[in-house]
């Protein structure tokens, strides 16, 4: 990685930041394609955010990522949103045009879909879809799942209330499954994703038979921590395919890193060993 006077510029912003994976795939990107350009993390508290992130374009950043708690309330700042972004009024990825205007974009969708895409052979349409969780990564998931033709998308939620709320919000083909019917709702299914947080390190797994689960089916786990969830590691037992979480993290970085730096980069294996090593430590 180079750094000099003429350097591109880009961070990532949330509170707190120090979590954030993001500047390890940056910089990983930096180094691999030897761009002269910096990544760094932007802390901003809540109550100066709308403030301090006008500030932005000032400091001659090219732009900058926002992850929790900012990616709703960024929505109120930008000057322009991509699609993607206005149906989800959330924005995770922000490039800063030659009049210093904000533009706004969602691709957490985006990633979720080319991670899948990864294995090779899926497609949206070979089937009715599952998503567990009516969070705002299900909200990002469950839009990408229509858009790419997903001919029946089965949500489930604990609360009952808030996956019908999404499914209106968000139109398509989106049906609501009682929690108590989640296991029934894996019939003839192509394709099983846990949006939620259950399964993580010091959160129980999900509790879900998977009988009723096509072998065909593949099986996805936002989840990268730990990488081969207890869900995953079922699924893989059985004879399904898997992937898990970490490609979405690194694929939903792409679009903001080749606005910012002018390369398209390359998700491998490389990658996936650097960023895993920090994240495990």
């Amino acid at each position: 990685m180079i750094v000099s006077g003429k350097a591109r510029i880009a961070g990532v912003t949330g509170w707190p930041v120090s979590h954030s994976l993001s500047p390890r795939v940056h910089g990983f990107w930096l180094e691999r394609y030897k761009i002269d350009g910096a990544y760094i993390p932007l802390p901003i508290a809540p109550d100066d955010f709308q403030d301090t992130v006008r500030i932005i374009p000032k400091l001659g950043f090219a732009g900058f990522n926002v992850t929790v708690p900012h990616k709703e309330t960024i929505f109120d700042v930008v000057n322009e949103v991509d699609p993607a972004a206005a149906r989800l009024r959330a924005v995770n990825t922000v490039v800063i045009d030659e009049s210093g205007r904000l533009i706004g974009s969602n691709t957490d969708g985006y990633g979720f879909v080319q991670n899948l895409r990864s294995v090779g052979s899926w497609q949206a349409d070979q089937g009715p879809v599952v998503v567990i969780g009516a969070g705002g990564a299900s909200r990002a998931i469950c839009a990408a799942l229509a858009d790419e033709g997903a001919p029946e998308i089965r949500l489930v939620n604990r609360t009952f209330e808030r996956a019908e709320k999404l499914a209106e919000e968000i139109g398509g083909p989106i049906l609501t499954w009682a929690w108590e019917d989640r296991d029934k709702a894996l019939n003839e299914a192509a394709l099983l994703a846990n949006t939620t947080t259950l399964g993580m390190d010091g959160r129980p797994p999900l509790a879900l038979s998977l009988d009723a689960l096509p072998e065909t089916a593949l099986v996805t786990d936002i989840v990268y921590a730990p990488l081969e969830t207890e869900l995953l590691a079922r699924a893989r037992r059985r004879g399904n395919r898997v992937v898990d979480g970490l490609g979405m993290l690194l694929h939903q970085a792409r679009p903001g890193f080749a606005a910012w730096f002018g390369v398209e980069p390359e998700v491998d294996d490389d990658l996936r060993t650097f960023v895993l090593n920090q994240s495990g430590s």
